[in-house]
């Protein structure tokens, strides 16, 4: 036991000292705490809970809940451009700024803003179990929520910045994007009729994988790449790949092929998460 103590002390020496003190990155231990804590109430605590209860109406929470991380996503979308994206780095392979320069600093606290985001939005899983629409929490939705914070919170304890922070602030645009989509469609049928681009929302996150890996790709054919953390690029790699994979799929079933999917599942994987949406017969449908 001592000796994975030791271990695991000397691994994380090789941590971002300039992130300890933010919330929830002093130890991984409370972030997986908190992940198995979610994961726990999602699959068994909250159903049971639930299991005797009528669904909760929470239109009203759904609509400040949604467009709260419409302006959350767009405040970060802007603070990696001023941190770095637009005012110094190269686009290609830009290595973690890890010095005490205030745009350096700048980055390091919008990347644990990212990652604390992802932890706002474990609520959309929280909101589907208390509208009873235990359906919609598929393996990806759960995957998605639950793996991909985990990895991304290692990304900004070691190496907040640089080339491994695009895959980020592409993420959060296409975040403005979705949660534009479910506040409107929370907001009511008067709103539905704004919600026609419904179909392109997951031809926005296919791009979104293709863009993220092709740049993250770079790395493999640029031999003086100084970025410090090839592991980080072979994860977001994976992940964009494996996404990629999985969207394209829903894509040809949906829109495609035509094939009706389940009920609860018309939108796009990701897309369920907690607003309305509108029917052909101008009903509304609760996702």
């Amino acid at each position: 036991m001592e000796a994975i103590i030791t271990a695991y002390q000397d691994f994380m020496k090789g941590a971002d000292p300039r992130i300890a003190e933010y919330p929830l990155m002093q130890s991984p231990f409370l972030m997986m705490g908190t992940l198995l804590t979610y994961v726990y109430f999602v699959l068994s605590l909250g159903p049971r809970l639930m299991a005797n209860r009528k669904p909760l109406d929470l239109k009203k929470f759904m609509v400040v809940y949604n467009f709260f991380l419409v302006g959350l996503s767009l405040y970060i979308v802007y603070e990696f451009l001023m941190a770095g994206w637009l005012t110094g780095y190269t686009w290609r392979c830009d290595p973690v700024d890890v010095s005490q320069d205030p745009k350096a600093l700048r980055m390091v606290r919008v990347s644990w803003l990212f990652v604390f985001s992802k932890f706002i939005e474990l609520m959309d899983t929280v909101i589907f179990v208390l509208r009873k629409k235990n359906e919609q929490i598929t393996f990806l939705h759960l995957f998605h929520h639950s793996v991909l914070p985990w990895s991304w919170w290692w990304g900004a304890k070691f190496g907040p910045g640089g080339m491994g922070s695009f895959h980020a602030m592409i993420n959060s645009m296409v975040h403005v994007v979705m949660y534009t989509y479910y506040g409107l469609s929370a907001a009511g049928p008067a709103f539905h009729k704004y919600l026609w681009w419904k179909k392109h929302i997951t031809a926005v996150q296919l791009a979104q994988f293709v863009i993220v890996s092709l740049h993250i790709s770079q790395y493999y054919f640029m031999p003086s790449c100084s970025y410090q953390f090839p592991i980080f690029i072979h994860l977001i790699w994976i992940y964009g790949t494996i996404f990629f994979i999985l969207f394209s799929n829903f894509w040809y079933h949906s829109y495609t092929k035509g094939k009706r999917l389940p009920k609860g599942s018309q939108d796009p994987p990701l897309l369920q998460h907690n607003g309305s949406s509108a029917v052909p017969n101008g009903k509304v449908k609760a996702n």
